[in-house]
């Protein structure tokens, strides 16, 4: 059995988590991660543009088989989410232009895929990514990065009901 290498992206326009992950039959290791910042100071078009240009160098660098990605919610202040909308557009586009499949999940189930509890706070995220890939517990991660991970975990669950949907869709089953 292959190992598939899974790239998770916590969308945000100041700061995307991203995070890299192996699995092999039922195990899974860590690759790398960290977080795409983007200068606040420069207008939105260049924002962008650097989001896309940072994630296109990590997807080439790390050749990942398939990415996931975080589903955004809505904030009560109607511009900040037009602008996560756009930097999500980005976080979608970036692997797909680069043939890479992109899956998309719910922040209550990444939680609960990883944590057991949907509504879980970003600390018990934290630990149980910690725990799930032990190499990091002496790492001081960040918060995006620690919930891209969580992303790429849950994706890791998943990914079998998707490639059953697939099939069936395409009449393989």
């Amino acid at each position: 059995m292959e190992p598939v290498r899974i790239l998770g992206l916590d969308p945000g326009l100041r700061h995307t988590g991203w995070g890299i992950i192996e699995i092999k039959g039922n195990c899974l290791s860590h690759v790398a991660h960290g977080v795409v910042d983007t200068p606040s100071d420069l207008e939105l078009a260049q924002r962008l543009t650097h989001l896309y240009k940072g994630l296109s160098e990590i997807i080439s660098a790390y050749t990942p088989d398939e990415a996931a990605v975080e589903e955004t919610f809505v904030n009560k202040n109607p511009t900040s989410t037009l602008k996560l909308g756009m930097a999500r557009g980005v976080v979608l586009l970036a692997p797909s232009a680069l043939r890479v499949s992109v899956f998309e999940y719910s922040a209550n189930k990444v939680k609960k895929s990883v944590v057991g509890v949907g509504h879980a706070d970003k600390e018990q995220v934290l630990m149980m990514v910690k725990m799930l890939l032990p190499v990091l517990n002496s790492t001081i991660m960040r918060a995006d990065a620690a919930d891209a991970l969580a992303v790429a975990i849950c994706h890791s669950h998943h990914r079998q009901i998707h490639s059953l949907t697939r099939a069936l869709k395409a009449g393989q089953l």
